[in-house]
């Protein structure tokens, strides 16, 4: 822009980002079950924006509805998109009235979209030489960029002016329009020329320049030499009525008629009155409380500090980087090892070549010791003309006994990593005191993303510098010792002093609660060493066994393919979503359950199983997609991963990714291997012990079921428990009115499929589905149960209820499952809330139980520093070892009393241990 210190004429596109906020962000409901995501949305970006920006000029424009001239033009235009959900149009009116409260110009045009409102403007901008700045996530705004006009994502903070446009798109402004119309456009439908893609239309409009050039010189595409330029002229050609009208189509009008011009569009004061109701309406506690302020100048850092449980916080202005240290010489270092050796709390960070812990190497460390004052300590960026830096196993060797002191105590963002970082240069991270992505997760698992990114934006409104400013996207993506130290050291440092910060905010929220503070520290904040002791540690895998089995599987699916296809009595792709839809329901009309959103019949996983209860083929299919994701995932995979170092395979334990507190693994996911079919059993024997060891498999037994007694104290499920019966048998034996000894096992298998349902929210029509009998029939045993177990009926009905007050539900121990569509106003998204406000509680803490098992079991081996016994898996209820043999029978003993003392409930923890030469043995 011209005149970077002149606010700018800013048009924000009210449109693009109602849709972006209504998608990107999670669902966010008031009380009353108004749906309220967009409007915080929206407004949280304009705040920020005027934050930053203090315009003297601005409007916010939206789309009109109805249609506009580009409908008569072209029928199908945007015809692609579905029609707006109910649950964001019901939020329209309310989003104009808070924007006018603020005291900002709205404009709605009819017959046109804001697109071309904005263009008109931003013209009449430019003729003036006013300055403009046009927020917006829309790339087609980009043919509208000038050197008065510039681009900003208020979302990511982005600014394109010509040169970013270029960059982007690899043409300049004005031919963006060309390129629209040639690659066309899903989104909006614009047809574009069958073939033409981004480098295609980039070497044509480069080559020989618009549309109208490229039209009078089709014999010269030829001459272009990129890939099918032999062939376009004739496709150009016969398509060029198409490439017009996509022209017409992409091109944003910037002569509409308005009555309002740049100069009169100036922001009124606030209407605090107004956007007191308003606020206090849709529950934005924060902002009620801003507003409700005597003036603004009153507001302080502790208020912009406050969180409410329904919304995201701002916690503090702009971060200042002026304070961050790059230490390259002895004397700088030795003066900060001396600042960390004495601070209260260090916030600590490194800087490695990959995010695979077992492949990482170290480039540099960062450290902060209050907010602002951060160091990087650079040791192996080795791009050409790089300074002279520190020596890496020096300055570890100076490290080593701070980062191994316990007193010393550290906070990190995922530490983890760090810790398994440090641990291949033979150091051991100890006085991990805080994380600020567990801080983030246990005060509310699903508020928002647990990455640094996320939670800057979220708790300090600030946009930290992304890997990928400094780095670069795709193949050509630095590694971090790549990168020249003039952006390396301020992103590194930001890391570090941005930690600090977040902690502060963060523990502030929690230290108050003691559940929620017992939770952090002493199950999650400990579990994370645990874990990281088990990912060193990794799993020996008997690759020729998984060679074997990969033979077999791929046989299996070729035959399955080939009777799949007789049964159809015809070929096609298996794994072509289109072409199997043909199949099952054009040729052979089976019955369509679902349909997918764009109204196509599903052929998803649930819905093949329902149909394969009654048909070959679905059942065929179900089997095929099983195997081959089974020989995708594992068998062929799995070889792969073995680390050249260990000869074992390290998976990657995350503590902050399930709603519910439950761990999740990835690389491999060691939850998904398949326990039920002989072929996910056999993935299980490939995981064998080192020699002269054995696996040991200790699993709680129907710990939710448990649960379930202990947070309904219903008397007949108590009694069961305490009494050691079977409980499926029991429940039968209740239900069906038989004797215990009189269960037949059909009988069983309906009551187990009745416990676990209800646990998971089943409704009768599901129990029916499961247990393939009439609806009424299901409805019948799910009424007997309740008859004869009360508690359980009394408990979920209070939950619900709960639930709905609260906005949440709790384990047993306090951990706080937040439930944003408990008060939806659209039916499934509610149901689906109620359904999880029951199961949440008894799989969190089924989680919580697992976890303090973990951290037991792990303190008594490292205690007693015993190389016999190592904790090497951990897959739903079940913990998996490898002990030396002479070790087995004392150290499985010692292991399931543990497990089984981990917690205290109403009813006994039962733990069932099984021993092997591989998993599946073991289980």
């Amino acid at each position: 822009m011209s005149n970077p210190k002149q606010p700018p004429f800013i048009l924000v596109d009210g449109s693009s980002y109602l849709f972006r906020a209504f998608h990107g962000l999670p669902p966010l409901t008031n009380s009353k079950g108004q749906d309220t995501g967009a409007i915080y949305g929206v407004i949280n970006m304009l705040r920020s924006l005027i934050r930053q920006y203090h315009p003297t000029h601005i409007a916010v424009i939206f789309d009109a509805k109805g249609k506009t001239f580009r409908d008569e033009i072209y029928k199908e235009y945007k015809a692609n998109r579905p029609p707006m959900p109910q649950e964001l149009g019901s939020q329209i009116k309310p989003l104009h009235e808070i924007i006018r409260a603020m005291g900002l110009p709205i404009i709605v045009e009819d017959g046109v979209e804001a697109d071309d409102v904005i263009g008109t403007l931003a013209r009449q901008a430019t003729e003036k030489g006013i300055d403009c700045l046009i927020s917006t996530g829309d790339k087609d705004m980009a043919q509208l960029v000038n050197q008065h006009v510039t681009l900003i994502n208020t979302m990511t903070n982005q600014l394109m002016d010509v040169d970013g446009v270029i960059e982007k798109f690899g043409i300049p402004p004005s031919l963006v329009i060309d390129f629209l119309a040639l690659k066309g456009d899903k989104v909006d439908n614009i047809p574009g020329v069958p073939g033409v893609g981004d480098k295609s239309a980039q070497a044509l409009l480069n080559g020989l320049g618009g549309i109208n050039t490229i039209y009078e010189q089709l014999d010269k595409i030829a001459d272009l030499g990129f890939r099918g330029s032999k062939t376009l002229a004739k496709k150009m050609a016969e398509f060029e009525a198409q490439a017009r009208l996509s022209y017409e189509l992409a091109t944003i009008k910037t002569d509409i008629e308005l009555e309002l011009c740049p100069e009169t569009l100036t922001p009124n004061e606030p209407d605090n009155a107004a956007l007191q109701t308003l606020f206090a309406e849709y529950e934005f506690k924060r902002w009620h409380s801003e507003v409700s302020s005597e003036s603004a100048a009153q507001q302080s850092e502790q208020q912009l500090a406050t969180e409410d449980n329904d919304t995201a916080s701002v916690a503090t202005a702009q971060i200042d980087r002026s304070g961050y240290v790059t230490i390259y010489d002895k004397d700088t270092f030795t003066q900060w090892l001396e600042k960390i050796s004495t601070a209260p709390l260090i916030a600590f960070d490194t800087e490695t070549t990959s995010l695979k812990y077992m492949e990482a190497e170290l480039v540099g460390l960062s450290f902060c010791i209050a907010p602002g004052e951060a160091a990087y300590v650079p040791v192996a960026h080795d791009y050409p003309d790089a300074p002279e830096q520190l020596d890496r196993d020096w300055v570890l060797e100076q490290l080593k006994p701070l980062l191994e002191d316990e007193a010393i105590k550290k906070v990190g963002q995922h530490l983890k990593y760090d810790k398994n970082v440090l641990a291949n240069y033979a150091i051991t991270l100890r006085g991990i005191a805080f994380d600020t992505m567990l801080e983030s997760y246990v005060l509310n698992s699903t508020a928002t993303r647990h990455d640094m990114d996320s939670l800057a934006l979220a708790y300090l409104n600030h946009k930290t510098i992304s890997y990928e400013d400094i780095a670069g996207k795709g193949a050509k993506q630095l590694t971090f010792n790549q990168i020249a130290l003039e952006e390396a050291a301020p992103y590194a440092a930001e890391d570090a002093d941005i930690t600090f910060r977040l902690h502060e905010v963060l523990w502030q929220k929690l230290k108050d609660d003691d559940k929620l503070k017992s939770i952090l520290l002493d199950i999650e904040v400990p579990l994370a060493s645990v874990l990281s002791r088990m990912e060193q540690l990794g799993v020996f895998i008997d690759s020729q066994r998984l060679a074997q089995h990969s033979q077999d599987l791929a046989k299996r699916i070729d035959e399955l393919e080939k009777t799949v296809h007789e049964e159809a009595g015809e070929t096609f792709n298996l794994g072509s979503t289109k072409q199997l839809q043909h199949i099952l329901f054009d040729k052979f009309s089976l019955p369509v359950i679902k349909k997918t959103p764009k109204g196509a019949p599903s052929t998803s996983e649930e819905v093949l199983q329902e149909l394969a209860l009654d048909y070959p083929i679905p059942k065929m299919i179900m089997e095929y997609r099983g195997l081959s994701k089974l020989k995708s995932t594992y068998t062929d995979k799995l070889p792969k991963m073995i680390n050249h170092r260990t000869g074992r395979v390290h998976t990657s334990y995350h503590q902050a990714v399930t709603a519910t507190g439950r761990l999740s693994s990835t690389d491999p996911n060691l939850q998904n291997i398949p326990i039920r079919n002989e072929e996910g059993r056999r993935v299980r024997q490939a995981f064998v012990p080192r020699s002269g060891y054995q696996i040991v498999a200790a699993d709680y037994s129907q710990i939710e079921l448990r649960i379930m007694a202990h947070l309904s104290q219903d008397e007949g499920l108590l009694s069961a428990f305490s009494q050691g019966k079977d409980i499926h048998r029991a429940t039968a034996a209740e239900v069906f009115d038989t004797p215990l000894d009189e269960v037949t096992t059909e009988q069983r298998r309906s009551a187990k499929a009745i416990n676990f349902g209800l646990i998971y929210g089943m409704s009768a029509f599901g129990l029916a589905r499961q247990l393939n009998i009439p609806r009424h029939e299901a409805q019948q045993y799910m009424d007997l149960y309740f008859e004869r177990y009360p508690g359980v009926l009394r408990y979920m009905d209070e939950t619900r209820t709960l639930a709905k007050d609260k906005g949440y539900v709790e384990t047993v121990f306090g951990r706080r499952l937040y439930l944003p569509d408990i008060k939806a106003s659209n039916g499934a998204r509610r149901k689906g809330a109620e359904r999880a406000a029951i199961n949440a509680p008894m799989q969190g803490t089924a989680a919580d139980i697992i976890k303090m098992a973990m951290i037991q079991v792990d303190d008594w081996i490292t205690k007693n520093d015993n190389d016999d016994i190592y904790m090497m898996m951990q897959v739903h209820d079940e913990l998996v070892f490898e002990i030396r043999e002479a070790s087995v029978e004392a150290a499985t003993t010692k292991i399931v009393a543990l497990m089984e003392q981990a917690a205290v409930l109403s009813v006994p923890l039962e733990v069932e241990a099984g021993q092997g030469k591989n998993w599946d043995e073991a289980h």
